[in-house]
């Protein structure tokens, strides 16, 4: 997506609710992750499938997403951002049906590819929108999208949960949610822009490897998702088994650990705008490798869970400023931008497993010491985000609408 001087102009409410649209789209993306990861029990005894076999076959959504990412960018430039997403997101919302159908190891496994697949090629379509709104709007909006993200997942798993304590099949219930998404997914992508390339415009090719900018950023990202896959998988194990909390308390930390990452994130904006991406990610790292510090030494569970409090919203505004620095370091944002993305898919994959080995080798308290030396990783890089950083480049006040070459 490209823009040039004797292109269409994009009036000031336009963008805005471009703004409204591309924050809604980010819900419903979240309320499918929420919708699914709620019903996995259900799936499993469907599937009649062992935990080793579902840990199996829950890596093949992280598979298909980093398999596919880069193929967005190249649909993206062949039919327009707007049908693009609109098409992306759909396939994602109907994909939610999928692995509830799966009646064994094999065709879950198929499932979930489709299904991570269609999910990062929609992730790297709306945050490459995304991008191009905060563009234009010359403020800080990353932070609060990706807050509203987490809001749609937790409406999602709160629906989910509502439908497993009923005993409802998960089939119904994934499928009437899907339904509904996918009708609220396409009412919100006719309001975000509409940009195409230009007709002379050379198409992306199929499979390339991310920049350079983007494995850099992109390794702040891994930092920060490791954080976060640590805290939610593990923290109510660590309060549990490490500490002896009771198993209520342990539950509830996971809840409010993704709460305080959600209100971190919506607020997340005006911090940024204020301080630049750079100043706040690195506070953000101080204040998450304190949190990191918290858990490890704690003596009981009230400190312990201090600590994953801070260490949530340490965190919480990094990977929303890594997707805007990744779109702006480039001349193919949505190719920098899966890029980014792709390295924290990885990290949300590596993550989970890789405390559980380390902690079987030696002891939770030992990987959370890995958690808190990654979170302090965020305090040495914060410096390549340099590229989404407004204050640094003398921004702050609106910018008056751009150009840019839009559908009809």
């Amino acid at each position: 997506m490209t823009t040039d001087s004797t292109a269409t102009v994009f009036g000031t409410d336009q963008i805005r609710r471009a703004r409204c649209a591309v924050a809604a789209v980010f819900a419903v993306h979240g309320a499918v992750t929420g919708s699914f990861a709620t019903r996995v029990p259900w799936i499993q005894d469907h599937a009649s499938v062992s935990a080793g076999q579902l840990g199996l076959a829950l890596a093949f959504p992280a598979i298909g997403a980093s398999l596919a990412m880069p193929l967005a960018s190249r649909v993206s430039h062949r039919f327009g951002a707007r049908a693009a997403l609109r098409g992306l997101l759909a396939l994602w919302t109907l994909a939610l049906i999928l692995p509830s159908l799966a009646p064994d190891l094999l065709t879950l496994c198929a499932a979930l590819f489709v299904y991570g697949a269609s999910a990062g090629m929609s992730d790297v379509a709306m945050n490459a929108l995304g991008v191009e709104v905060e563009n234009r709007l010359d403020r800080s909006i990353m932070s609060g999208l990706h807050g509203m993200w987490s809001v749609g997942a937790l409406v999602g798993s709160a629906a989910g949960t509502v439908a497993a304590h009923m005993g409802a099949d998960a089939r119904l219930h994934h499928t009437m949610a899907a339904l509904v998404l996918t009708a609220l997914g396409l009412a919100a992508c006719q309001g975000v822009l509409d940009l195409r390339s230009e007709p002379d415009e050379e198409p992306p090719p199929r499979f390339t490897l991310p920049p350079k900018s983007a494995l850099i950023i992109g390794a702040v990202g891994f930092c920060a998702v490791f954080a976060e896959g640590a805290s939610l998988d593990w923290s109510a194990v660590y309060l549990k088994d490490t500490l002896g909390g009771s198993a209520g308390v342990a539950a509830a930390s996971t809840t409010a650990f993704a709460l305080t990452m959600a209100v971190a994130r919506i607020a997340g904006d005006r911090v940024v705008d204020r301080f630049g991406a750079v100043l706040t990610v690195r506070v953000g790292g101080v204040l998450a490798t304190l949190g990191g510090l918290l858990v490890v030494l704690a003596p009981g569970v009230p400190l312990a869970l201090c600590g994953f409090a801070l260490l949530g919203l340490g965190v919480a505004v990094v990977v929303p400023l890594a997707f805007a620095a990744a779109g702006r370091a480039g001349d193919n944002p949505s190719r920098a931008i899966a890029g980014v993305a792709t390295i924290t898919y990885a990290s949300g994959l590596v993550a989970p497993s890789a405390i559980g080995t380390l902690a079987e080798a030696t002891s939770l308290l030992v990987s959370f010491g890995l958690v808190t030396v990654l979170a302090f990783g965020l305090v040495l890089g914060a410096g390549v985000l340099r590229a989404g950083d407004r204050t640094a480049a003398g921004g702050g006040a609106p910018a008056a609408p751009e150009k840019g070459r839009a559908g009809s």
